[in-house]
């Protein structure tokens, strides 16, 4: 058994070192046939199959010594729909791989190992969200898109209030609170400067906590000698993550001078779209529902509010990877259109289709020329994502933090340190 073990290991790297050198191009790709994939292969994602399907197209045209075919899933059943088919023999060669799958199929994808896909060529070919994929066993996905949270802001209220500029730093937003909330006489909140402080009606909110968790420097999940392991309670950082949570829930305190947000309001983005709500966190890939939901509205967009004073910049996204299952039946051809996708045009042309930045370097050195994709963009080079566990789990565990706090169950600390707990468990089964 240990002998099968270490030739499948050993196939496996060979198999890889061959992709590799093909699609890098020391082996030409025109010189035969088996250097060029053959047979099919099978690429699931949960984007829309008629839409895709030019670009699929177009790629198989482009490499037709094999074929790749493209199933649709839905984004809510994808996790179990991929379960029951690698458990029945009938999975996938290739996934379009969501971020926060990463850490439940690590084991059941073929990590590269870094000794034929060197740690420097990734981060010199993708930007820093794709760095979820990186394990200690190596590259679990080759980034292809890059989602950013970004702020949406209304344009109308800020030039009735002579805003000139959205805020860039987080003190410049709390500044524009007492002038952009309004309240009727019986001191309700009438419009919003921000929504923030609950977590129940505020769209992306396990995300922008995250975002400003990182912005302290904590990754708030890391590897340790092949264990995961909750940084949520560590204190060696610039500003600990209980300061950021205080931060946060004190946007729903009444007492405080930057309350703006209650329990009474809808959920953020409605609340954008009907123009009660002045700034609005929300993704790169949301533009074109925002659009459609209130066409006349007047409104653009500016990047993540950044920490003052800060060495860094920060934002989170949800970063898509090509990802090869172990169990696929056809490695090599799976191997090299995992490649192709990665650094051909495909990439380019399915982050148009999304709506979203390219996780390419190369690529997001030129964005579209329109009004929105210059700030996606940017903030594609330093968006991040995290190892999730769980996304069901992990938003319980941050609306939990977050309730606690507003409920005075526990203090900011207490929170944390209970949230801390929770996510070490989650890491460990």
């Amino acid at each position: 058994m240990k002998n099968f073990q270490l030739i499948t290991i050993v196939v496996f790297v060979v198999l890889a070192i061959l992709g590799l050198l093909v699609f890098s191009g020391t082996i030409p790709l025109g010189d035969s046939n088996t250097s060029q994939g053959q047979g099919t292969v099978v690429l699931w994602g949960t984007t829309n199959s008629s839409r895709v399907a030019p670009l699929i197209e177009e790629f198989n045209v482009t490499n037709p010594t094999f074929v790749l075919k493209y199933v649709q899933k839905s984004a809510d059943t994808l996790d179990q729909d991929l379960l029951e088919a690698l458990a029945s023999g009938v999975g996938p060669d290739l996934i379009l791989l969501p971020d926060n799958l990463a850490f439940r199929y690590a084991n059941r994808l073929f990590a590269i190992p870094y000794t034929s896909y060197s740690l420097a060529t990734f981060k010199s070919n993708f930007s820093g969200a794709g760095e979820v994929f990186l394990t200690g066993r190596g590259v679990l996905a080759f980034p292809i898109t890059v989602d950013p949270l970004v702020m949406y802001y209304n344009r109308s209220i800020l030039d009735a209030n002579s805003v000139i500029y959205p805020p860039a730093f987080w003190d410049d937003l709390v500044k524009l609170v007492p002038i952009l909330t309004k309240k009727d006489d019986a001191n309700k909140i009438t419009k919003s400067t921000v929504a923030l402080g609950h977590f129940a009606n505020v769209t992306h909110a396990k995300d922008i906590l995250s975002a400003l968790f990182m912005q302290t420097g904590n990754p708030i999940v890391s590897e340790q000698n092949g264990t995961f392991i909750s940084n949520l309670s560590s204190s060696n950082r610039q500003h600990n993550v209980s300061s950021f949570l205080k931060f946060y829930t004190d946007f729903a305190d009444p007492n405080n001078s930057i309350y703006s947000w209650n329990r009474s309001f809808p959920n953020s983005s409605n609340a954008f779209s009907r123009e009660d709500l002045a700034f609005y966190f929300g993704f790169a890939s949301e533009l074109a529902s925002l659009v459609s939901r209130n066409p006349n509205q007047n409104f653009a967009v500016a990047s993540f509010p950044q920490v003052r004073n800060s060495n860094f910049k920060l934002t989170v996204s949800h970063t898509t990877g090509i990802a090869i299952l172990a169990s696929s039946r056809n490695f090599n051809t799976a191997f090299i259109a995992a490649g192709l996708l990665a650094t051909g045009d495909f990439a380019s042309k399915f982050a148009a289709l999304e709506g979203v930045a390219p996780a390419r370097r190369d690529l997001l050195a030129t964005p579209p020329p329109n009004s929105f994709s210059p700030v996606f963009y940017s903030s594609a080079f330093y968006a991040k994502s995290w190892l999730d566990p769980s996304p069901r789990n992990t938003n319980d565990i941050f609306r939990r933090m977050v309730d606690s706090v507003l409920s005075n169950t526990l203090n900011v600390e207490g929170a944390v340190s209970d949230a801390d707990n929770k996510l070490n468990l989650l890491l460990q089964r």
